[in-house]
């Protein structure tokens, strides 16, 4: 994110490079890029000779290259942006020529997502010499809610943890999923305000009562009326509460527990550092550890990855997605 800062704001005081590569498993950001220099750049009346977009499945290596050689009317600078350039990554070494001499009234923008340039190769040492490599690395999962805390701060906007957590866990590491529900709630949600889990239901659909984030949490209290609850719901609605991620969710739980029964250090603070969680989260696995001693820790991750097979049809009988949850859940809190 502060890399991406200081392209935007390199680009903003007039220092715009030649060539950006932005590649990377994080579309996020390289669509970040690629919009700033899209709309900020040129002005709107020299946008109309001097601005393009190509996409890498209708062009060819060398039809960007000759664009990019192009000289711009009326203006400084012109832009050529390549979307979808992970299409030409058998031919992509070509570039090599240009980089190594581009056009200095241009800027081009090659969007390579879902894969990288190899750093060994002659083009990356071009485009690094004369030019901007940005990788767009993915987030872990436990690395969003802070995330989007950053992005909401930059709107003036907070959100606590519950909520934030909520939306990790319905949405996953996608940050332009996640980014389209911020803008959303942005819209009706007063600058200022802290984002509550009343505001993520009300406005995005996603349950702050039956998630399962609160089935954890009911796991982890050995709380059975309200984890039959919660397993009920789900099985009411199966295609919006997908069996394989509420047991990724509960696996991930209970490692983290045994990781919680291992550290020699249990402060809180300690703890959110081993467990890579927010030290508002603490508490559930301490109350997690007391209800569920090592060996039965170990026990019930066998019993998920057991439910993981016969959810994938693997030595399961005819049970409804529902039926094998409450099945789990049974063998996990008896």
């Amino acid at each position: 994110m502060d890399k991406v800062r200081e392209i935007v704001s390199e680009i903003k005081n007039g220092n715009a490079k030649p060539i950006y590569f932005l590649m990377g498993d994080e579309p996020y950001y390289i669509d970040a890029i690629a919009a700033y220099i899209e709309k900020n750049v040129l002005s709107e009346e020299e946008k109309s000779f001097n601005q393009m977009v190509l996409y890498g499945r209708d062009v060819t290596v060398t039809d960007i290259i000759d664009n990019a050689k192009r000289y711009p009317m009326m203006a400084d600078k012109q832009v050529v942006i390549v979307k979808e350039a992970q299409d030409l990554s058998r031919t992509i070494d070509q570039l090599e020529s240009y980089a190594n001499q581009p056009q200095p009234t241009t800027i081009l923008v090659i969007c390579y997502k879902y894969k990288k340039l190899d750093k060994r190769k002659k083009i990356y040492k071009a485009i690094a010499k004369n030019g901007i490599i940005f990788e767009s690395k993915r987030l872990y999962d436990n690395q969003v809610p802070d995330w989007i805390r950053k992005v909401l701060a930059g709107k003036k906007y907070t959100i606590s943890p519950k909520a934030s957590q909520m939306l990790v866990e319905f949405l996953g590491a996608d940050l332009g999923k996640i980014n389209n529900e911020l803008e959303k709630l942005q819209l009706v949600i007063p600058k200022g305000t802290e984002i509550t889990p009343q505001h993520i239901e009300e406005n995005i659909g996603i349950s702050k009562d039956y998630n399962n984030f609160e089935l954890r949490s009911a796991i982890g209290e050995r709380n059975v009326l309200k984890a039959n609850s919660i397993i009920n719901y789900f099985a009411q609605n199966p295609k919006d509460n997908p069996m394989v991620v509420t047991i990724s969710l509960v696996y991930n739980f209970f490692a983290q527990l045994l990781q919680y029964h291992a550290a020699p250090d249990k402060s809180k603070f300690a703890v959110a550092k081993v467990l890579g969680v927010s030290p508002y989260f603490v508490k559930d696995y301490q109350v997690g550890a007391r209800n569920y001693p090592m060996k039965k820790v170990s026990q019930v991750i066998s019993l998920l990855r057991e439910a993981d097979m016969k959810s994938k049809g693997v030595g399961a009988t005819n049970l409804s997605q529902g039926d094998l949850l409450k099945e789990l859940l049974f063998k996990i809190m008896h």
